[in-house]
């Protein structure tokens, strides 16, 4: 049946004249003074000299006599911005990289002022390795310095004395950023409890631009890998993502070696920038054929056309008459063989959950079929199936030649160019965000922008068990609603350990977390400890934010309820472990069986986003309809992923969310905190994806979509519907944003493109609501919602005006960014204005541009 109301879109955009950024006055740091400083740093260039004198005799005394390299630390408070200028004019200094930090503690040599006193400093990390030339070099410079801070350097070295004034400390990269901070060594035990004989693990080495030098690089390493009986599986090398990675295996005695001491040849070799576990990336799941149930076969219409979305998961079990006819699976490197039905569980429910959804909904199948790529294989125990990415592959590897194959083709197959969606259900469990995107983080940014496409990835599940210190016997007796607060306080209290995990902060990709809703049938028999009460974030979801304080996840969806078991000891501190089984509760979906008929039930954030992957399938059809046969043009196909990306995002808001939450955290966290918690676990709230594919009466979207570039804005003009003039009725307006942007991979900003809007919401009475304002610029994804009811009188032909400006950010481009973005008027419902039609009947009228009356 035709859509009486469909989304309209927008004339093509009006160039606007460049226009300054609107600036805000900078936190102001107090720096030592020069005496302090030269008293604080000489000790540590000491340092640094005489390391470097021992290494170099150490180095030439060996039979290659290799020239000693080490990579230098610099921890600035501020940017001390044109210290990489300083870097690329030094002979022998290398860029590795920069990292941005939050978190340094004030002192009497560093804090702010103008009323920030007592508050982290933010500040850089700057990595650079240095040779003998360029030490020389640098420290020759300090002691320039120390003795005249006026002295004048010679051209492209005054970076130098910024460098110097806001030098917290300067230090080697050391054991315990190659080793400890990735927690290696914990999984290392973990293998040789285990009796494993051989362990692998991934070197990340120090990306150099020069083939030369990583030529060299990997030779060091890899001599002194075979001097301890190991060797190297894999070697990779992706330049635009500055990654230079190793994957190794070593004899468990040498690998006991360096837990003993931490301090071996390896450990110490300077080529090295972490050791990382491999095959991480795994899911555990109990085998329970007691839990499958029938399910009845709807007949749906088969799906037809080319892929509009692919998966890389598990192998799914291929004939499951939920799967059969609706899925393409591409197996290359030979996945499925000895990958039996019953340790299929993964990639079969997340196939059902994309092409049907929750079962339990009885939805209708997608009408495109979806592409499978294997990823993971089977490791078998006999109470349980273990899928993960097999240990003799590097994840970054394995991803850049799946998507690769998709959109460039390959030996053995065409390209899928229709693909728009590319859905990840899984994390590394061994990296969780903090400061340092991931290497498999970056390649999607890069995969995205380069063969645009819109990657969606799970934020992530911590399902280790929950520690409380209050006793089983008193939680016990406490109610339900006392219970779900101090189960979700605990949680909260403990959210640096429950970050996202690799790759979900991706900049590029839409994030997902989870709620703990699903539609299945309540057990009156249940024992377990139900959690939720109420609409909230799963208890297993993970933190964000993002990369430089960005917006992640992005939004949460539903993931299934999820109860704990309940715990045996009553006089024990109360911990409370997640209940794994596949009985209700959560999302009904196919089941591994050799009987073709059955479900069971599944939970967690790889729900979720599975979830919004059929939801961005459904978008497709709207557009198709919209479009109709511009819908395939080459002209159009740029915007549609990132028009999906618009308006999956749209129907965002925190809604009761946010209420259950404050409830829960109030009288423990300021105001400000709570705000930040929440937008942390919700992102951009729960969307409701029906809002977005037509309109009413009483809400009307329009979309549209271009190209801009550097130091450009484009205008939009959504007009306002004369009935809602001067009427106090609530009102809400919606405005979404996105694009892809560029990398700039080994710079702290990383994102070369920085687009945002701005609007006179004021014309129509609305403030902004739900997330923090400061971090939706943040990303490549800026939503944003306003509410209010104020009478405020317009004109016949006014209109809200909405300006999108595009800026550098990492670096300066030439190229357009192409983009998308969605705006929403509502009233409610019940309220008799005829928003749709008068919009729509405004849009006929040609936009006059007043430069005066924008904003």
């Amino acid at each position: 049946m035709a859509n009486n109301y469909p989304l309209l879109f927008f004339p093509e955009p009006v160039p606007l004249p460049k226009v300054s950024g609107r600036q805000f006055p900078p936190k102001i740091p107090h720096y030592p003074s020069h005496d302090r400083q030269k008293e604080r740093l000489a000790p540590l260039f000491e340092t640094l000299r005489r390391s470097f004198e021992a290494q170099r005799a150490t180095m030439q005394s060996t039979p290659t006599g290799v020239d000693p390299e080490q990579v230098l630390v610099f921890e600035t408070v501020g940017s001390a911005e044109n210290f990489l200028t300083a870097i690329k004019n030094t002979d022998g200094l290398e860029w590795m990289g920069e990292i941005e930090i939050d978190d340094i503690q004030p002192s009497d040599d560093f804090h702010y002022i103008n009323g920030e006193e007592g508050k982290a400093l933010s500040g850089r990390l700057f990595l650079t390795m240095t040779n003998q030339r360029a030490m020389t070099e640098m420290l020759s410079l300090w002691e320039q310095y120390s003795t005249n801070p006026n002295i004048k350097f010679q051209r492209g070295l005054n970076g130098f004395k910024s460098l110097f004034k806001q030098l917290n400390t300067i230090r080697r990269w050391n054991v315990q950023d190659r080793l400890i901070e990735t927690n290696v060594i914990e999984y290392w035990k973990q293998d040789i409890e285990a009796n494993e004989q051989i362990i692998r693990f991934e070197l990340q080495l120090w990306f150099s631009s020069s083939t030369e030098k990583r030529n060299a690089s990997f030779s060091r390493v890899s001599e002194i890998i075979e001097s301890l009986n190991g060797r190297c599986l894999v070697h990779s090398v992706i330049e635009e993502i500055s990654y230079h990675g190793m994957l190794v295996e070593l004899p468990s005695t040498a690998i006991q070696d360096i837990i003993n001491t931490q301090d071996t040849q390896l450990v110490r070799c300077d080529q090295i920038m972490f050791f990382r576990p491999s095959g991480q990336i795994a899911i555990v799941s109990e085998i329970e054929d007691d839990k499958l149930i029938n399910d009845e076969l709807l007949n749906d219409e088969l799906p037809s056309g080319q892929p509009e979305a692919a998966i890389f998961d598990g192998l799914p079990v291929n004939n499951h008459q939920k799967l059969s006819n609706r899925i393409v699976v591409d197996d290359p490197d030979d996945y499925s063989d000895g990958y039996i039905v019953q340790h299929r569980v993964h990639g079969t429910a997340m196939s059902s959950l994309i092409i049907h959804g929750d079962i339990n909904d009885n939805e209708r199948a997608i009408s495109t079929p979806l592409y499978i790529r294997p990823i993971m294989k089977p490791v078998a125990g006999m109470y349980s199936s273990v899928e993960k990415v097999p240990s003799d592959v590097l994840f970054v590897d394995l991803l850049h030649r799946a998507v690769k194959r998709i959109f460039e083709g390959d030996i053995d197959n065409d390209p899928i160019n229709s693909i728009k969606l590319i859905n990840l259900s899984i994390g590394d469990s061994s990296l969780l965000f903090f400061h340092s995107m991931s290497p498999a983080a970056k390649l999607l940014d890069w995969l995205s922008w380069k063969y645009n496409v819109l990657f969606i990835i799970s934020a992530g599940n911590h399902v280790d068990p929950l520690e409380m210190s209050i006793l089983y016997k008193d939680f016990r007796s406490l109610s339900d609603q006392q219970k779900e607060e101090i189960i979700y306080n605990t949680i909260a209290n403990d959210r640096r350990n429950r970050r996202i995990l690799s790759p979900s902060e991706s900049m590029n990709s839409i994030t997902v977390g989870s709620i703990s809703v699903d539609n299945s049938p309540e057990n009156p028999c249940e024992r377990r400890i139900n959690p939720t009460l109420h609409v909230l974030p799963n208890v297993h979801s993970s933190f964000g934010g993002g990369y430089r304080r960005s917006i992640k996840p992005d939004f949460v969806y539903y993931g299934g309820k999820q109860f704990f078991d309940e715990p045996l000891r009553d006089l024990a501190p109360t911990q409370l472990r997640y209940s794994c089984h596949f009985g209700t509760p959560g999302n009904k979906v196919a089941a591994p069986s050799d009987d073709l008929s059955k479900t069971w039930f599944v939970r967690g954030t790889s729900n979720a986003a599975a979830l919004i992957t059929r939801r961005g399938i459904q978008i497709t059809d709207t557009l198709k309809e919209l479009f109709q046969e511009d819908y395939f043009s080459p002209q159009y196909r740029p915007y549609l992923p990132l028009i999906i990306k618009t308006l999956l995002t749209h129907g965002c808001s925190w809604g009761e969310l946010e209420l259950n939450l404050k409830r829960i955290l109030n009288g423990k966290y300021t105001n400000n905190d709570i705000e930040k918690i929440i937008t942390d676990w919700i992102g951009y709230g729960i969307p409701d994806t029906s809002k977005v594919q037509e309109c009413t009466q009483q809400r009307v979207t329009i979309l549209g979509f271009g190209e801009i570039g550097q130091d450009k804005s484009h205008l939009f003009k959504f007009p306002l519907p004369p009935s809602l003039s001067g009427r106090p009725e609530n009102r809400k307006l919606t405005i979404t944003l996105s694009w892809f942007t560029p990398i700039a991979s080994n710079t702290q900003k990383y994102r070369v493109a920085n687009l945002y809007f701005e609007t006179n919401n004021n014309t129509i009475g609305v403030t902004r609501d739900d997330a923090q304002w400061q971090k939706v610029k943040k990303g490549t994804l800026q939503h944003e919602v306003f509410v209010g009811q104020n009478a405020v009188a317009f004109e016949d032909d006014e209109s809200i005006a909405i300006r999108v400006t595009c800026k550098k950010d990492a670096i300066a481009f030439s190229y357009l960014i192409p983009y998308s973005i969605a705006v929403t008027l509502e009233v409610a419902e019940e309220i008799d204005i005829p928003i749709y039609q008068e919009v729509r009947d405004k849009l006929l009228t040609p936009i006059i541009v007043e430069q005066s009356s924008l904003f």
